[in-house]
Order: C-alpha cells, then structure tokens, then sequence
C-alpha cells in the first residue's frame, strides 16, 4: 500500500477548538475568532483562521463565508473519529536503540492521535494501526521529517519500497526505512542523498514491525 502524506490527523490544538466551539455552540451562540484564540491560548487570529479552515475542509466543521460567527459542528468530531496509540520513537537516521526494560517501545501506549476514519486506507477499521513519532531526518525526500507521526499497519512482511518499521534484534536498534530484499542481504533505505543505506546480512535476524500507511506533520511552526 502506497504512503498517503496528510495532514487532517487531529492536533490537541484541533480538539481543544472542537471542545470550546462545542460548549459554545451548546449555550446558543458561536463565538467570534478572537474569543476561540482566547479561550485556546492562541494569540494570532490567523493561526485560529488556519485551523478553522482545516476543521471545514475535514468536515468537523460548516461555515458561512458571508458571516464571521456563522458555523455549527458537523458531528464528525464525535462520529468519525479513531484514537490511534502511540506506542514510541522511531528513528529516521541512525537506528534507535531499544528502550531498556521498564521504557516504551512498541507495545505499550503512551499516548494517542485522533485521525478521521475517511482518512485511513479503503476496509481498514484501524484495529491493527498503531502510531510511531519519528526521530531523525533520513526519510526527509519522502516528506517524513523529524517530529512527525508516521501511522503504521501491524504486519510481518514487505515488499521492496515500502516504508517500515524494522527491529534488528542482535542489534537492539529499531529504524523506519524503505525495504529492499536483494541476494545476499537486506538494505534499508533513507530518503536523505546525505546518509547512506543500512545492510543487513540475511544470516541476521531482522524483524518488520509495521508498514506506514500515512503520516501526520507535526505542526510546532504554527505555534502563536
């Protein structure tokens, strides 16, 4: 399955709006840009009109352009929503050392993304997706960067160019790089023309954790 770049994958930012617009909205009256950026702790209006936007072209939302207040949730915030787990880091660079016993990994959740269920592959129901945030810049000519949430399907298997998650257990040293099974080896991939490609001799066990199926940028620059 091909990697789907987006960006609809549900900040805190994104919900916190969606909780204030839906009390807002609840007492009858919607509230005015200022009064949204207020009440969420953004002081730029643009960055709020930015999200708004967003939430509208998600469908969270409906505006009317010819009035500023004019706008009602949709009840996709509660409908067509999936809290995707984070189960960890993931490099993209020089692999990642496994977590010593008592860290985090992947398996247990330490915190989760909201996508919109339109959002994830066609049949998919998302019981098998977990998320990774990634470390490093290997992947960065795929438009994965350091800090962004890569959304990944639970498999064992690959096929050459796709964009996994590997464990290398005789190494501790997890990494997100495309797959390339060749004759004597496995070569693991950055999309980063400055780094060179891991190898790993098939007498070396190497697991797949997981195929990326869509990532989520991160989206510290529109801090206010």
């Amino acid at each position: 399955m091909m990697m789907v770049r987006t960006s609809k994958g549900l900040t805190k930012r994104h919900e916190k709006i969606l909780t204030y617009l839906d009390d807002r909205l609840s007492k009858g009256y919607p509230p005015s840009i200022r009064e949204i950026g207020e009440a969420t702790d953004i002081s730029s209006t643009s960055v709020v009109t930015y999200y708004l936007k967003q939430l509208e072209e998600w469908g969270y939302i409906e505006r009317d352009a010819k009035f500023s207040r004019a706008l009602r949730l949709t009840g996709a915030s509660n409908r067509n929503l999936l809290k995707i787990p984070i189960l960890g880091p993931i490099a993209a660079g020089q692999p990642i050392q496994v977590p010593a016993a008592g860290e985090t990994y992947i398996g247990e959740e330490i915190d989760g993304v909201d996508v919109a269920r339109s959002l994830l592959p066609s049949g998919e129901k998302g019981s098998d997706l977990f998320a990774l945030k990634v470390q490093g810049e290997s992947m960065i000519d795929a438009m994965v960067n350091d800090g962004d949430i890569v959304i990944m399907k639970r498999t064992q298997q690959a096929d050459n160019g796709d964009m996994v998650a590997i464990w290398l257990p005789e190494r501790d040293e997890t990494t997100l790089k495309y797959f390339f099974k060749e004759k004597e080896r496995y070569r693991l991939q950055p999309a980063n023309p400055t780094m060179q490609p891991i190898f790993v001799n098939k007498s070396e066990a190497l697991e797949i954790k997981g195929k990326v199926v869509m990532v989520i940028r991160a989206m510290e620059g529109l801090a206010a």
